[in-house]
């Protein structure tokens, strides 16, 4: 993993590095930054009788351990949906992923899909709230509207809708792609989990749109 494939982004004087992995490091805080793992996403369709590939969960499992080996942050945030549904197979990844990190702080931010029972993560040290303040930071899974930007105390970051961006090519094609989408008062971080949608939103002016490639960032105009 190579850290020059990150994008440096100052926000109310903070280092943000926006990463390919869909995740920000918070230089200031030690922290990586992470919204809608869906762990268990794969084991909900499969217990369902939906075929899908079993190693999409030690995959992004994969990936954040080699984010942990790339920055050595003190503490992951988790903005939301860690784990996607009740109790199933894939619970264990993650209990033997965090038994590999004991020492680092894990911060979860309940989400919709967070309805495992709270004993399960506190067993593993995982701290939970529904909002948290960090610094100048509200972290939040649910973004908030317009009239809830003029009442919260903080610069919101977020997930929940999995945001995307439409490219169109000159032979009229369209991709969407993954981003990052900073306001005026808020972020919403993409979708971590590969196994995932997307959405595209519709940026408004005062909007910076971050594009997620394979291997880099790149800042839409």
């Amino acid at each position: 993993m190579d850290k020059c494939a990150g994008l440096e982004f100052n926000l109310l004087e903070q280092n943000l590095l926006l990463l390919p992995q869909k995740a920000i490091y918070w230089q200031e805080e030690k922290a990586l930054i992470v919204a809608d793992v869906h762990l268990g996403k794969v084991g909900h369709f499969r217990k369902a009788g939906i075929a899908v590939p079993r190693d999409m969960e030690q995959d992004d499992l994969a990936v954040l351990s080699d984010l942990i080996e790339e920055y050595n942050p003190q503490k992951i945030f988790f903005l939301g949906d860690l784990f996607h549904s009740d109790m199933n197979a894939d619970w264990e990844w993650f209990v033997l992923w965090r038994r590999h990190f004991p020492k680092l702080e894990i911060i979860l931010i309940k989400g919709n899909h967070d309805i495992i029972h709270d004993g399960h993560y506190l067993e593993l040290n995982v701290k939970l709230h529904k909002s948290l303040k960090v610094g100048p930071f509200l972290m939040l899974h649910h973004p908030i509207d317009s009239i809830q930007q003029l009442m919260v105390d903080g610069y919101v970051l977020c997930g929940h809708i999995h945001p995307g961006v439409s490219l169109a090519g000159r032979a009229r094609q369209h991709l969407t792609l993954p981003c990052f989408a900073f306001g005026q008062k808020q972020a919403i971080l993409p979708s971590f989990g590969r196994f995932t949608g997307r959405v595209a939103i519709r940026d408004q002016k005062t909007d910076r749109i971050f594009a997620v490639l394979k291997d880099k960032i790149m800042a839409i105009a």
